[in-house]
């Protein structure tokens, strides 16, 4: 009786403390602006890198975090669900694709969408809702179908004992120290490129979304994959990381959170059903936006402009769920924390993602000339 309480105390404290990173996620990402989808946006359309460098930086901070939580042995690597050398790379870059695609449709990815949402936006109520119908039935339903038996049918497996990161692909996985050098030099190249900038040096939101992005991402690798880890259930009497979705470590991502919370609410009576890591950062990041836009009164309410506006956010937020489930993340999900593991699969994904959303926005503005 006493272990089962010990275990559900434990569910509970990563439960409470993905809810306050969250928290201060949304705070911030209201406070600065940031937007991944806006990166892309500004490079493309203004030549303006700003706050491309912003999500840089956050990877950067992931990345240098999360290596030295795994040379500690606070964090195993092997334990999350980027890292499997099984590379179902159709998936991803399919996935990476249409979410890209689907953000620039919908105005925002999806932690943009929970920012926009406690700022007071409606359209971003609509978003939610459809872009967490469409992570569900991608998770469990008739777009699952698809994803399994179809795009993730195309995989290669890489030749590592238990991972496709690039510290153990270069080093070998039995090298902590050599890969927390490489993972090192990586961020540090990064960190060159971001402050090479002088405008973004003098940028301080750009500085502070960056930074506190990426410790947040640290945050929740250490929280689920040191505090939420015990080496024995007293069910399975098998290691088990407790509070999770996955039943492994997990950290900050923003479009299967959104299908598990529809899935709560349809099944709230169900005592299977419970509240997760990943279901309390949806609530913690729009309760953090709202509270910035109280604190500064830049809560406003918002709406659709048109039919074809809501249309357009509707194709995009059914987008999103498919291709964020399909792509195993988003630009916060697989673009810093996925990429924090330096998974090969979480590149890929985020260049992808990337790339879709550029070129969505390039039709956009041809398609505005000539109507013009």
């Amino acid at each position: 009786m006493e272990e089962a309480k010990t275990v559900q105390e434990i569910s509970h404290l990563v439960v409470w403390l993905g809810f306050v990173l969250a928290l201060i996620f949304g705070y911030v990402a209201n406070k600065t602006s940031f937007c991944t989808m806006g990166a892309v946006s500004d490079v493309v359309n203004m030549g303006e890198w700003g706050r491309m460098r912003a999500w840089l930086l956050a990877i950067a901070v992931a990345i240098l975090g999360t290596a030295v939580l795994e040379y500690l042995g606070y964090l195993d690597p092997t334990k999350t669900i980027y890292t499997s050398p099984r590379l179902p790379w159709l998936a991803m870059i399919v996935g990476g694709l249409t979410f890209g695609v689907g953000m620039t449709l919908a105005s925002g990815c999806g932690q943009r969408t929970l920012v926009r949402l406690g700022g007071g936006n409606l359209k971003s109520v609509v978003v939610f809702l459809f872009l967490g119908y469409s992570a569900l039935v991608t998770l469990r339903g008739i777009f699952g179908w698809f994803r399994v038996n179809v795009l993730e049918h195309e995989a290669v497996t890489l030749h590592f004992d238990h991972l496709q990161t690039l510290p153990a692909i270069l080093v070998g996985e039995n090298e902590p120290l050599a890969q927390l050098l490489v993972a090192a030099a990586i961020s540090l190249a990064l960190f060159l490129f971001v402050f090479a900038s002088r405008d973004f040096r003098h940028n301080r939101d750009n500085m502070l979304a960056g930074i506190v992005v990426g410790l947040v991402v640290v945050g929740g690798w250490f929280v689920t994959g040191k505090l939420g880890f015990i080496p024995e259930h007293p069910d399975t009497l098998e290691p088990a990381y407790l509070g999770t979705n996955s039943k492994l470590a997990e950290s900050m991502t923003f479009v299967a959170p959104l299908g598990y919370t529809m899935d709560l609410w349809a099944y709230w009576t169900d005592a299977s059903t419970t509240v997760t890591f990943a279901i309390a950062t949806v609530f913690g990041v729009v309760i953090g936006s709202f509270l910035y836009a109280v604190f500064n009164r830049t809560f406003r309410w918002e709406y659709f402009t048109s039919p074809q506006d809501m249309f357009r956010h509707l194709i995009g937020a059914v987008l999103m769920g498919f291709g964020g489930v399909t792509a195993m993340g988003c630009t916060i999900g697989q673009g810093v924390t996925g990429v924090s593991t330096l998974a090969v699969g979480s590149i890929i994904v985020f260049f992808s993602i990337v790339a879709g959303a550029a070129a969505t926005m390039k039709v956009q503005y041809h398609l505005l000339m000539r109507a013009a």
